[in-house]
């Protein structure tokens, strides 16, 4: 009896310690930007979160190839060094994480852009003397004229609000909710503002007008912007990847001329250089970063 009782326990012990392990593998893969689908709580039935994204298993096994093989060229052109840089070469297994903020920040931009289109359509439905309800649904008919996907984001989110009001949810708890799952301040704003003038009887025509057109505004300012930067974000790129290929051009071409670098105090100074080099990369990144 005391022996099934002491094998029943290591096997639990056992079970605990593999569950234990499996749970932190799996807290590693959602750092590095990867999230089991099984985990999530009622999968497809849940409405779209714009603040998470789940990276398919192909998006992110080549993701992370792929950052693996640029930081170990990049650590080999400076260290000449195949265990260092395939040791290094690790810190691009994050590429997965950087991969699927990319991707996060690009749809909710499609999110800003597709509302911007939606505000000008509801303005002129609620300038020709349509209500509000109506006017919302008459939007979802211009939206397919100007995005035929049916996957379309805000689409798809107006045929949500339009599935509300036929069962007779008021407009203002559907625009809420979608609110509170995008999180972009420009929709969070718009509901609160219909909300507000909802509830104290105002004029809501004039002021959905006058609101939709401010937003509007500065969504177009936030474009403008947009667009500036973007070229200067690209030669930023281009001028961070220069110092990689000079070095891998002198490597090649004049070995005897670098080979100081690759002893002693040459390690040093090379450290030195690619810590700068990630100076000056996180100093452009902020700098582009500019808030509307």
């Amino acid at each position: 009896m005391s022996r099934t009782v002491r094998t029943g326990v290591q096997a639990a012990k056992l079970q605990n310690r593999k569950k234990g392990q499996s749970a932190r593998v799996r807290a590693g893969l959602a750092w590095m930007g990867y999230t089991d689908a099984s985990g999530a709580t009622g999968g497809a039935a849940l409405l779209q979160d714009y603040n998470e994204y789940r990276l398919t298993i192909r998006q992110f096994i080549i993701s992370a190839a792929a950052g693996w093989c640029i930081v170990f060229a990049a650590i080999y052109l400076i260290y000449h060094s195949i265990v260092v840089s395939i040791v290094l070469g690790c810190i691009g297994c994050c590429a997965p994480r950087l991969y699927k903020a990319s991707l996060l920040r690009r749809r909710k931009e499609r999110l800003k852009l597709q509302f911007k289109e939606a505000l000008y359509s509801l303005t002129s439905s609620l300038a020709a003397g349509r209500s509000v309800e109506n006017a919302f649904v008459a939007t979802i008919d211009d939206l397919k004229l100007l995005y035929p996907d049916p996957r379309t984001e805000l689409l798809r989110e107006f045929m949500i609000v339009k599935h509300r009001l036929d069962h007779s949810e008021p407009l203002e708890h559907a625009l809420r909710q979608f609110a509170e799952r995008a999180y972009i301040d420009d929709i969070t704003q718009f509901a609160e503002v219909f909300a507000v003038c909802k509830r104290s009887g105002g004029d809501l025509v004039e002021v959905m007008k006058r609101t939709s057109q401010t937003i509007g505004e500065k969504l177009e300012v936030q474009q403008e912007i947009a667009v500036m930067v973007a070229q200067k974000r690209f030669e930023a790129r281009i001028m961070m990847a220069v110092p990689f290929a000079f070095l891998g051009f002198l490597s090649a071409a004049a070995p005897d001329y670098m080979a100081p670098l690759y002893g002693g105090a040459g390690y040093v100074l090379l450290t030195a250089g690619m810590a700068v080099l990630g100076l000056c990369f996180w100093f452009i990144q902020k700098i582009m970063n500019i808030r509307v």
